[in-house]
């Protein structure tokens, strides 16, 4: 098993919660479709650890032509100090440990690992290092080494799905695609989801001849497969796996039309008649493997990004350019944008669909508590101004603006309204107390200074546990900075707004008087 524990690996790093993770998932997969039967006994170094609740790490394993692919040992990983544990899967892949899993189909062709770092330092070093390595030691295949993901499953950023009727065609286009998608800047790494054609032994049945000799279909399959993949005789047991036996033919037997052409079948008669007399044996070329939606043949067109360089600056340049790259397709052939483009703009929907009717529901309960449209705009006019907090944040944190943000910034517009709410209803009832307005509106500010202050203060500080988490950081950080910025601007640009709205001026002194002209 250590022949084959070494091939695509991925770095992840799990602390005690599954949105703390920062794991990454590395894909082998070799672009030559041959492949061979391998018996190999397999253990796992990690399937669940019960006593740190970390996930089962997994990888694997693609063949090219008659070897292995990527047969080195675990012996580096194991003197990697900065590894703490991996396990692999090889032909499948592993077993949902968490939501957001990107669970690949079973494939003879696929390998998957998964390493866990000791820290988010070590982490990174490790993914450079696996990176380069894999990509030195197994150029014939497609690598990739990322975080696993913590939203939506999407696997590789950058996708472009290409549909037609005709997959020749389909993959001419996808060429082409492929081309555009290496000349942007920042575009790493580009793979289809197809597999290269191969060729493959085809044997076209002469149904006549057959039925005229009494030879059935069935019986020329199961003597030509016994030939060429091999028939099961028996087992044999190590430790605790049984292993299959299987009798086949020679390769020079199995390999070559001519000689299959020989191969005699029993007829009904109890003669035996030649395969060429039955059937057509050829090569051809043909497709492992062809993906298809709605029915239609789709080729995913599959890119990363190169460090540094966010994967929505390729999209927004490929994207760009898709109504004339499609414009110029055949009729019937079509380019669409996947991945976390898809992905993100699903989720932005799901989300500003009930917008609308949560924005009306507040607009009414201000209306109801202000009892006034003048003092309601007033309270909303604050609330764009958290914005300036929230891009601070962002920046000074460097986090990503996604869809978590947008949840902490949806949530900080009712924590900036509130304060505002706070502030006009004083002003309000200072006037109800007899005070000039320009009077009710310092006193008003002073008296609520402190309660808006650590209101403020204590759900910024109840940020502070989530923001270093990789999951919920981004929303903690935009509501901690938008928070931070609106409330300032609360206790000094609302009561100057309020004033200015209004045409409050200050009082008169005493012992002065005051002509109007």
């Amino acid at each position: 098993a250590g022949e084959f524990a070494d091939l695509a690996l991925a770095v992840c790093r799990h602390r005690d919660a599954v949105e703390r993770s920062v794991n990454h998932l590395a894909v082998a997969r070799s672009r030559d479709a041959q492949h061979v039967h391998v018996p190999v006994s397999t253990h796992h170094d990690h399937v669940f650890d019960q006593h740190r609740k970390r996930p089962v790490d997994f990888f694997r394993l693609r063949h090219i032509g008659h070897k292995p692919l990527l047969q080195r040992r675990t012996d580096a990983l194991a003197k990697d100090a900065d590894i703490e544990s991996w396990s692999t899967y090889i032909g499948q892949g592993a077993v949902r440990f968490y939501l957001s899993m990107d669970v690949q189909l079973a494939n003879d062709f696929f390998a998957q690992a998964v390493v866990i770092s000791k820290d988010l330092e070590s982490r990174d070093r490790v993914q450079a290092r696996l990176s380069a390595a894999l990509a030195e030691r197994i150029p014939g295949a497609d690598v990739r080494v990322a975080p696993l993901e913590l939203g939506p499953p999407v696997g590789w950023p950058v996708q472009f799905r290409v549909q037609g009727p005709e997959p020749s065609q389909v993959r001419s286009i996808a060429a082409r695609l492929a081309e555009r998608i290496a000349s942007v800047p920042g575009a790493g790494t580009i793979i289809y989801d197809w597999m290269e054609p191969i060729r493959v032994l085809r044997i076209d049945v002469l149904q006549d001849e057959a039925r005229r000799l009494g030879v059935s279909s069935e019986s020329i399959a199961n003597a030509i497969n016994t030939v060429v993949s091999g028939t099961t005789v028996t087992q044999i047991r190590d430790d605790n796996y049984l292993i299959n036996v299987v009798m086949r033919g020679r390769l020079d037997e199995r390999t070559s039309p001519a000689a299959l052409r020989t191969l005699e079948l029993p007829t009904a008669s109890g003669r035996a008649v030649a395969l060429a007399q039955l059937a057509k044996v050829r090569f051809v070329q043909d497709a492992p493997m062809i993906w298809r939606r709605d029915r239609v043949p789709t080729l995913t067109v599959k890119a990363d990004s190169v460090p540094g360089v966010l994967s929505s600056t390729v999209i927004a340049a490929v994207q760009a350019e898709l109504p004339t790259f499609n414009a110029a397709l055949p009729p019937g052939y079509r380019v669409t944008a996947g991945g976390t483009a898809e992905k993100s703009a699903e989720s932005m929907a799901s989300l500003f669909a009930v917008i609308p009717a949560a924005s009306a529901l507040m607009l009414l309960v201000l209306m109801v508590q202000l009892q006034s449209v003048g003092r309601m705009l007033l309270v909303l006019s604050v609330a764009p101004f958290g914005l300036i907090g929230v891009v601070l944040a962002l920046l000074i944190a460097q986090k990503p603006l996604g869809f978590v943000a947008m949840l902490g910034i949806i949530a900080l517009v009712g924590m900036i309204v509130r304060n505002s709410v706070i502030l006009v209803d004083q002003i309000e009832t200072e006037i109800g107390h007899g005070h000039a307005p320009w009077d009710a509106v310092r006193i008003a500010t002073l008296h609520r200074f402190r309660p808006i202050i650590l209101t403020a203060a204590a759900a910024i500080l109840g940020m502070i546990p989530i923001a270093p988490t990789v999951f919920w950081g981004p929303m903690a950080f935009a509501i901690m900075g938008g928070l931070a910025v609106a409330t300032l601007l609360t206790l000094l640009f609302l009561p100057a707004l309020y004033l200015a709205a209004y045409r409050i001026t200050p009082p008169a002194k005493k012992g002065t008087e005051q002509f109007s002209v």
